[in-house]
């Protein structure tokens, strides 16, 4: 018994440092499969012996999180889910009623409250009792709207997830390795512990609204209270009407949706709920949760054994990481031959040999992960020079998580300048699809792309490109058709696409409007400056001339303009339209234009400019809600300059 004891303190103390770190967006300490299978044994463990902790994580709903932001009680307590593998058990949880089937998004949840009409209060989940205050990120997080047509008090409670795209896009141009995240939850919820509103925003971050907690309203069916929430502008998550009969075969066509590649949103299982929320909200509490809140279930992950092949080693940004590729197997319905192995003290942990066998799953059902070794024989060798350029490499000791990592010592890197080619590739360069910072990074390491230019002559490698894992013919297609396409561009965006320093495209704009494309490339090569442009200046000139002083930025400019068509693009002349020399601030929702940007790019076709906060030198600010109480309102009435609608500004300055 004493031994028993002693292991379920061992648990409960290993399983809440590893939710403490998953809570708050650390290091992750373990695996969701190894968390699981620890959880399970504590919990029959407990079973068996009554023994059980008061910080157990079987008697709590989260955990308390880290940061500076004010905590504040829920109104209504966010209790968790009781949790099954058995499909049997949903059903007999059923039983006789109408449910319905959703995903368990795997993010971090929120609450957000709303009183006439307007949003007043962001809550995290915190420990289900207590969450955190988040409400000034408002602005930053989107899947749910700032004002609602139902001027009563409404509750909702969701998910706030980031996609397997960004997460893998945002973790790749993360430099320190101290500072990259395991898994898009992991990303989520660090996420959300930042101050800085633009820094959350351009990690999009989507709320998924999984319940409606309270209204006014008298809507009694779970049904209709997710279509009401979807009428008012909410994104709501995925869902079924079914009943316990129909139940294994809804959930096998989920859970199929998955195992294709379906969902780039990350999901760790399914619930379901009952559609009559008043007999919902009348069971009784057991334990962390609601008897009838609902029932999540949650995959067995298959974990499958196979011999490693070899250790491939590929660099991305600063770091060298290690993937194992192994005999192919088939795992949950798809064949796998490889996972990444993240970092050299992965490899130690698991004890990964030069040669042994690996025990495989594939976590959540899409990412596969080595989560056991055995009969390893020698030693795994570390590369003593980058896969991509050749320089030596060297190993290096996170100071504070003492995580080792291998890097390449050359900074020139091809495969350390990715930013640089997903910029390229961007909406606002070049604009090809389907050359995601991932594929950019396999072609580098397989040797195929050097420079910009050798984008267009990836076509030389198709039937190479065709053969690799994730890729076929028509991927390999589209790709061409897409990088075909962007032969043709605008000045703008092939001066955006350079990656010259300080020059955007605003920048760019300026450059092209004031003096065309190939007064541009004259000047560059006579050496002159571009000071004279009007909001170009010295800074700006500098950073221009300095980068085509540098030999490799200038012959690879050459080469790219061998393969494109720079469209014609004249001076304009804008000093007789209807803003010139105004300055505009836009804040808020637009509606006369599609986006902000259409109504900055009208701006500055008439000769004026929109700045990004208001200043003695604002002319106008433009303000669907010219009452509001906004920072940038109380700002205008301060300097005393005019508030706007966007109508008022459609009828003063767009020329009919």
């Amino acid at each position: 018994m004493e031994e028993t004891r002693k292991r379920i303190e061992q648990l409960v103390e290993q399983l809440n440092a590893a939710s403490a770190a998953y809570y708050n967006g650390q290091d992750e300490r373990m695996s969701n499969y190894e968390w699981d299978a620890m959880f399970d044994e504590l919990t029959a463990l407990e079973k068996d012996t009554g023994y059980i902790l008061p910080d157990s994580p079987t008697q709590n709903t989260g955990y308390e999180e880290n940061g500076s932001g004010q905590k504040e009680a829920h109104e209504f307590p966010a209790l968790s889910l009781a949790k099954t593998k058995q499909v049997s058990e949903l059903q007999a949880w059923a039983g006789e009623r109408p449910i319905w089937l959703s995903w368990k998004l795997d993010g971090l949840t929120l609450v957000l409250t709303y009183d006439g009409g307007k949003l007043t209060k962001i809550l995290t989940r915190g420990n289900g009792t207590v969450g955190t205050n988040i409400t000034f990120l408002k602005s930053a997080i989107s899947g749910f709207p700032q004002k609602i047509k139902d001027t009563g008090h409404l509750v909702v409670r969701g998910e706030a997830a980031i996609s397997y795209t960004d997460f893998a896009m945002i973790n790749d141009m993360i430099e320190d390795d101290d500072e990259k995240y395991a898994n898009p939850r992991n990303l989520a919820s660090g996420t959300l512990n930042l101050e800085d509103p633009a820094e959350v925003k351009n990690r999009h971050v989507t709320f998924h609204a999984f319940t409606l907690v309270y209204t006014d309203q008298e809507i009694l069916s779970w049904g209709d209270r997710m279509q009401y929430l979807e009428d008012l502008g909410f994104q709501v998550v995925d869902r079924e009407e079914t009943d316990a009969a129909a139940l294994p075969e809804a959930i096998e066509r989920w859970t199929k949706r998955v195992e294709d590649g379906q969902m780039d949103i990350p999901v760790d299982g399914l619930v379901i709920c009952y559609d009559d929320t008043e007999y919902a909200a009348s069971g009784s509490v057991t334990g962390h949760h609601a008897t009838r809140a609902g029932f999540a279930f949650k995959w067995q992950d298959e974990a499958v054994d196979t011999r490693l092949s070899y250790i491939e080693w590929s660099c991305a940004v600063s770091t060298i990481s290690p993937v194992a590729v192994f005999e192919p197997v088939q795992i949950e319905g798809t064949t796998v031959s490889r996972a990444s192995l993240c970092n050299l003290s992965e490899i130690e942990r698991l004890g990964i040999g030069r040669e042994c066998t690996l025990s495989v799953i594939k976590a959540n059902k899409i990412i596969p992960k080595c989560i056991a070794v055995k009969d390893a024989i020698g030693e795994v060798q570390i590369p003593k020079e980058c896969p991509v350029c050749h320089a030596p490499t060297e190993i290096r000791i996170s100071k504070n998580s003492g995580t080792k990592t291998l890097h390449c010592t050359n900074p020139d890197c091809t495969a350390k300048n990715v930013k640089k080619f997903t910029r390229f590739v961007s909406k606002w360069g070049m604009d090809i699809d389907g050359l995601s910072i991932q594929t950019m990074l396999r072609f580098i390491n397989e040797g195929y792309i050097h420079e910009f230019a050798d984008i267009y002559h990836l076509k030389e490698h198709f039937d190479k490109i065709s053969q690799m894992e994730g890729f076929g013919e028509k991927s390999v297609a589209n790709m061409d058709q897409s990088i075909e396409k962007s032969r043709n561009v605008h000045p703008v965006n092939f001066l955006f696409a350079l990656c010259i320093p300080l020059i955007g495209v605003d920048a760019g704009k300026k450059i092209v409007g004031s003096i065309g494309f190939d007064a541009f490339l004259q000047r560059l090569e006579e050496g002159g400056g571009f000071e004279d442009i009007d909001g170009i200046g010295a800074e700006r000139s500098n950073s221009i001339q300095n980068w085509y002083a540098k030999e490799s930025n200038r012959t690879s400019m050459q080469h790219l303009l061998q393969e494109l068509t720079v469209e014609k693009a004249e001076p304009k002349d804008t000093s007789g339209g209807s803003c010139n020399g105004l300055t505009f601030v836009i804040t808020g929702d637009v509606h006369h234009y599609k986006n902000r940007d259409e109504f900055k790019a009208y701006v500055e076709s008439q000769g004026g400019k929109v700045a990004g906060s208001v200043s003695g030198k604002t002319a106008y600010l433009v303000n669907n809600d010219t009452e509001s109480a906004s920072s940038k309102n109380r700002k205008a009435k301060e300097l005393g300059i005019p508030i706007i609608s966007e109508d008022e500004f459609v009828k003063r300055f767009v020329r009919q």
